[in-house]
C-alpha cells in the first residue's frame, strides 16, 4: 500500500469522531462541511480540518463540483429522519440529507462512498427509501452495499448499531471486505473508565470496575431540540444504573476520596468519560469546544473512531487494490424492497395481485404494508381499471437539492435549533 494520503471530503462532521477514525486510516480532509459552530471548532482545534459552517446543502457556502474526483466522500448524515426513537418522518423531516449525498455523488465523483446512520434505516419501513439509494448509486455507476456493524466489536464499550453504506465502482469493490470484529474480548464500561474514576482516590474505583464489567448502552446525544446533558431516554438511563452509572447527568467531575461506594450512590460520567464510551482514546488527547451541554452532544452524536477507522482501512485496501479478490460476485443492486423494484420498473400501472406475485413470498397484507410505507416517501398514484385497482410509483417526496423544496425555508427560519 502506498504511504500517500487518500483525499476525503466529509459532510455533517460533526465533533470529528468519523474524522479523527479516518485520519487514523490514513485519509486527509480536503474539506469539512458541518452546521454547528462549536462542533466544527472542535474539530479543527484537534485535528486542524479545513472546515466550512452552515448548511451543508447551501450551494452558497461550497461548490461541490470543485472537489470532484476525491478518493473518498463520507459522512454522518442526521439520524432523527429515520431514528426509531423518534416518528420516523424520513422525507418529511427538513434534516433528512441521505438522498441529497447521494446526488453529490454524481457530480462529484468520488472513488468511494461511506455514510453512516442509526439502526432504524434498516427497518423494514425503509427498505424502498434503501433501494432507491442502491438504484440511483447503479445509475451513476457505482455498486453500493448496506451493513449493520455494531461498536461494541470494534473495542467500543457500549452496543451502538450503526447501518452503513459503502459504494464503489464494480471493479474497485471487488476488493471491498467489510471490517472484521476483534478477535478480544469485548471491551467493558468498567476496563474503560477505570483509570478516570481512580484518577482522584475514588476507594471503589477497582471494586466498580469489577461490577461494571459489560458494554453499556448506545450513548443518546440529542438535537438542539430535544435531550440534554444526560445519557438517554429512561430505558438508557436503566441500562447504564445496571452498571452503576447514574445516568440522570454529566458530572463535572470524577469520584474522589470522600466519594461514598457505587452501591450507596452511582457516580454520573464526566464529558472524559463519555468520549472514552464513545471510542476516543486517552493518547488522541482530544478537546472539545463550548459548554458541557454542548460537548456532551457533540460526542453522543459522534460516530465512534475505531469504527471509522475499520471502515476506512477497509476502503482504502479497496482503493489500492490490496488483498484477496471478494468470493461472493459483486451484485449492482441488492434487492431491499421488491414491491418498490416493480413499481420503479414498470411501464404501467400495477395490481395488488401483480405486486404479491413480485413480493413472490410475500402476501396480500404484507404488500398492503409496504405500500404504505412507501406511500411516506414516493408519491403513490391509485387508478381504477375496470374495478381493478392499480398502482403507480409517483416522484421521490425527498429533498435531492431542489432549489423550490420546502426545506430550504425551515432551515432559513430554524437554523440555530437544527443538529
Amino acid at each position: 500500500m502506498t504511504d500517500q494520503a487518500l483525499r476525503v471530503v466529509e459532510v455533517c462532521a460533526g465533533a470529528g469522531g468519523q474524522s479523527l477514525g479516518l485520519h487514523k486510516a490514513g485519509f486527509k480532509h480536503e474539506l469539512a462541511v458541518e452546521i454547528d459552530e462549536t462542533a466544527a471548532q472542535t474539530l479543527r482545534t484537534n485535528l486542524e480540518v479545513p472546515v466550512l459552517v452552515g448548511d451543508v446543502a447551501d450551494s452558497n457556502l461550497w461548490k461541490v463540483e470543485d472537489y470532484a474526483g476525491v478518493d473518498l466522500f463520507a459522512g454522518g448524515v442526521p439520524c432523527p429522519p429515520f431514528s426509531a426513537a423518534g416518528k420516523q418522518l424520513g422525507t418529511s423531516d427538513e434534516r433528512d440529507l441521505f438522498a441529497w449525498a447521494i446526488e453529490q455523488v454524481a457530480i462529484m465523483r468520488p472513488r468511494a462512498v461511506m455514510l453512516e446512520n442509526v439502526r432504524g434505516l434498516s427497518s423494514p419501513r425503509f427498505s424502498a427509501y434503501r433501494q432507491r439509494v442502491l438504484d440511483r448509486l447503479d445509475e451513476i455507476g457505482y455498486v453500493g452495499e448496506w451493513r449493520l456493524l455494531h461498536a461494541s466489536d470494534f473495542g467500543v464499550p457500549q452496543l451502538r448499531p450503526r447501518f452503513v453504506l459503502v459504494a464503489m465502482s464494480a471493479d474497485d469493490m471487488r476488493y471491498f471486505h467489510w471490517p472484521e470484529e476483534n478477535a478480544e474480548p469485548r471491551t467493558t464500561v468498567g476496563a474503560a473508565l477505570h483509570d478516570l474514576m481512580a484518577a482522584d482516590g475514588w476507594r471503589y474505583a477497582d471494586a466498580w470496575r469489577d461490577y461494571a464489567a459489560d458494554i453499556g448502552p448506545t450513548l443518546v446525544g440529542g438535537s438542539k431540540k430535544h435531550g440534554g446533558a444526560d445519557l438517554g431516554p429512561t430505558r438508557a438511563k436503566a441500562g447504564w444504573a445496571k452498571l452503576a452509572v447514574d445516568g440522570k447527568g454529566i458530572a463535572d467531575a470524577a469520584p474522589n476520596r470522600k466519594s461514598p461506594s457505587f452501591r450507596t450512590l452511582a457516580p454520573r460520567l464526566t464529558i472524559e468519560m463519555a468520549a472514552r464510551i464513545q471510542g476516543w482514546k486517552a493518547e488522541d488527547a482530544y478537546v472539545f469546544s463550548g459548554r458541557k451541554t454542548s460537548q456532551y452532544r457533540q460526542i453522543g452524536n459522534a460516530f465512534p473512531p475505531p469504527v471509522a477507522r475499520a471502515i476506512g482501512l477497509s476502503i482504502s485496501s479497496a482503493l489500492h487494490h490490496d488483498g484477496e479478490i471478494r468470493s461472493e460476485p459483486v451484485v449492482a443492486m441488492s434487492l431491499h424492497d421488491p414491491v418498490y423494484r416493480a413499481l420503479a420498473r414498470s411501464q404501467k400501472p400495477l395490481s395488488l395481485e401483480e405486486l404479491v406475485a413480485a413480493y413472490n413470498a410475500g402476501s396480500t397484507a404484507a404488500v398492503q404494508q409496504r405500500l404504505a410505507a412507501i406511500g411516506r416517501d414516493f408519491e403513490l398514484l391509485r387508478v381504477d381499471d375496470d374495478g381493478v385497482e392499480r398502482y403507480i410509483l409517483g416522484d421521490f417526496r425527498g429533498f435531492t437539492g431542489q432549489r423550490d423544496h420546502w426545506r430550504h425555508e425551515v432551515v432559513a427560519r430554524a437554523r440555530n435549533r437544527i443538529s
